[in-house]
């Protein structure tokens, strides 16, 4: 074996801990969670107000946001509005069609079929972005499929490293984020806060708020260490995993920021700090 021989490894899963998770689910959630969050939004803001059959009622209650506790300090507080002639919030737990809709009429089916999961969607991003600073990402509660293709090490035993033509994978998922205009993303998100807010309660957080959450996460990756332009690996028994023990201590957000490669990641942050500009003028 030589410097320059070429692996693809089956599975890459130690890169994020535990090997029971899997890390080429890592890029999609950090970058098409935003995506989701804007795009589904947009389509259910622009739908035609179907004329009701009776009088208008209140919004049903599963559709509000759980208010934080009194004791609760709000951070980042948002003041939901409502934009006229905007059909009211569809309920959470009934919000899937419409989103793979909306997310179809945007992206093509081609399109929805290759990136998305349909069930779930804002469940699945909120329980994605509050597990990014954790040590584990579930792929059970992913909204988008694994990037495609494995994962790619170089050079001979006992010295490999990621090979260079790994990050290429993960582009297209940057190419789509930096898509994305921050400033109509968040105005969106503020107009669907109240779902994003009762997915977070039903996580297990009636008393805060997902809002605050939603900065804290953003700094966490953004103080993820910049990717070298050689990573280490070693190989314990099958699979791979950080050869640099702060790497291998990372969170998995933050290991999804450094595994991504260097041109990746500084874009990511990029967008990630206009991103951050954009929520601090919008709310």
């Amino acid at each position: 074996m030589t410097d320059t021989d070429i692996h693809i490894a089956a599975d890459d899963r130690p890169l994020f801990g535990p090997r029971g998770s899997s890390a080429r689910w890592g890029l999609a959630a950090l970058g098409v969670l935003l995506i989701l969050i804007g795009a589904f939004a947009y389509y259910l803001w622009q739908r035609p107000s179907v004329p009701p059959a009776a009088p208008s009622v209140a919004q049903p209650a599963a559709t509000q946001p759980a208010a934080p506790s009194a004791e609760a300090r709000v951070e980042h507080p948002i003041e939901p509005g409502v934009a006229s002639g905007a059909p009211p919030l569809p309920a959470l737990g009934e919000s899937d069609a419409a989103a793979r809709e909306g997310l179809e009429a945007l992206f093509g089916t081609s399109g929805f079929a290759a990136l998305f999961r349909p069930q779930e969607l804002i469940r699945n991003i909120v329980a994605t972005i509050d597990n990014l600073p954790r040590k584990n990402v579930a792929p059970r509660l992913m909204p988008v499929k694994p990037v495609p293709g494995s994962f790619h090490v170089a050079g001979p035993d006992g010295a490999l490293t990621i090979a260079a033509d790994n990050a290429s994978r993960y582009t297209p998922y940057v190419r789509a984020m930096d898509a994305v205009d921050s400033a109509k993303l968040v105005a969106l998100y503020v107009r669907f806060y109240p779902l994003f807010q009762q997915a977070y309660t039903e996580l297990g957080y009636p008393s805060r708020y997902f809002n605050d959450r939603l900065f804290e996460v953003i700094d966490h990756l953004l103080a993820a260490p910049d990717a070298p332009s050689t990573i280490a690996l070693v190989q314990p028994k099958v699979l791979y995993e950080f050869a640099d023990p702060a790497y291998a201590d990372l969170s998995a957000g933050q290991k999804i920021m450094v595994r991504m490669g260097p041109e990746n990641e500084a874009r990511v942050k990029a967008k990630l700090r206009e991103l951050k500009r954009a929520l601090s003028r919008g709310i």
